[in-house]
């Protein structure tokens, strides 16, 4: 007897859209930057979990040599765990021939954060102003937060870069123009100054209306990751061009897109018990 229904099925699908539907929606979320603007935005910690409040990790792209899809993934190095993507890249720099390591160039792999912010300005999407987006950035601001945080700036910062009174400082975000890249590297913290219109009530639903960082993403697991790569990178028969790895690497990634393998810089990582440290009280 066939136990599974027309109703399970529908309810399966409506699992399904629902859940794409969900993703969607908190891409909508991110605060989009663009080249000759400043932003101005206070972040903002999560105070239930303040280890949460930032999300760092690692994530794979590249076009589909059988589709021409853009294809996009995060690393399961993020959680250190093993990638068969990074293993393959590992591998094929190591066994293939020239045009096999030509075409592993092709995967890009970036290094990225993200941080929930109250947006000040949004010069580009005013409807922004007043809402808690999400801000996702790479090295060159976060090299600007770590320095606040913990670095050479964090006297004069520390704590204050989570604080929403007037004892807080805002994070001004500029983009300029590089070649064919933005960069952010003028980017910098404000003096302490007043947020117009805030109040304690506002501030306790800004915090209660932050995004859960380390759910934006649908984070595939390793062998859903494999078939991406078969099919995707291999080609839809799955045959390799080299030896498949053999090796279990759990922590090393490849580097960005034109680069050679790195370590991963887990230097760069904010330290949890220093966010939490410097996030207490803030709930006051």
């Amino acid at each position: 007897m066939n136990v599974f229904t027309k109703s399970m099925f529908s309810t399966i699908k409506e699992s399904l859209a629902k859940d794409e539907g969900s993703n969607r929606s908190k891409f909508k979320e991110f605060l989009k930057t663009e080249p000759g603007n400043m932003y101005t935005v206070r972040l903002v910690p999560n105070l239930k979990d303040p280890a949460k409040t930032f999300f760092h990790y690692f994530s794979h792209s590249w076009e589909s040599f059988s589709t021409g899809q853009f294809m996009s993934a995060v690393s399961p190095n993020t959680f250190s765990e093993r990638d068969p993507i990074s293993e393959a890249y590992l591998s094929i720099m190591k066994h293939g021939t020239e045009g096999d390591k030509k075409k592993a160039r092709a995967i890009g792999r970036r290094e990225n954060w993200l941080v929930n912010v109250y947006v000040i300005n949004d010069p580009t999407r005013p409807e922004n102003n007043g809402k808690v987006k999400i801000l996702r950035y790479g090295k060159q601001l976060h090299k600007i937060v770590r320095d606040a945080l913990t670095g050479d700036d964090s006297e004069d910062f520390g704590e204050k870069i989570f604080d929403l009174t007037g004892t807080g400082v805002n994070f001004k975000i500029k983009v300029e123009r590089q070649g064919d890249f933005p960069t952010y590297v003028s980017s910098k913290f404000s003096l302490p100054s007043e947020v117009e219109g805030m109040t304690e009530d506002s501030m306790a639903e800004i915090h209660s209306n932050i995004h859960e960082l380390d759910e934006v993403f649908t984070v595939k697991g390793y062998d859903d990751l494999k078939l991406m790569l078969d099919e995707h990178y291999y080609g839809k028969d799955g045959a390799a061009s080299v030896q498949e790895p053999t090796v279990s690497v759990s922590t090393e990634t490849p580097a960005e897109s034109d680069s050679p393998p790195e370590d991963s810089a887990d230097e760069n990582v904010l330290n949890d018990d220093k966010v939490q440290e410097l996030l207490k009280g803030l709930d006051g």
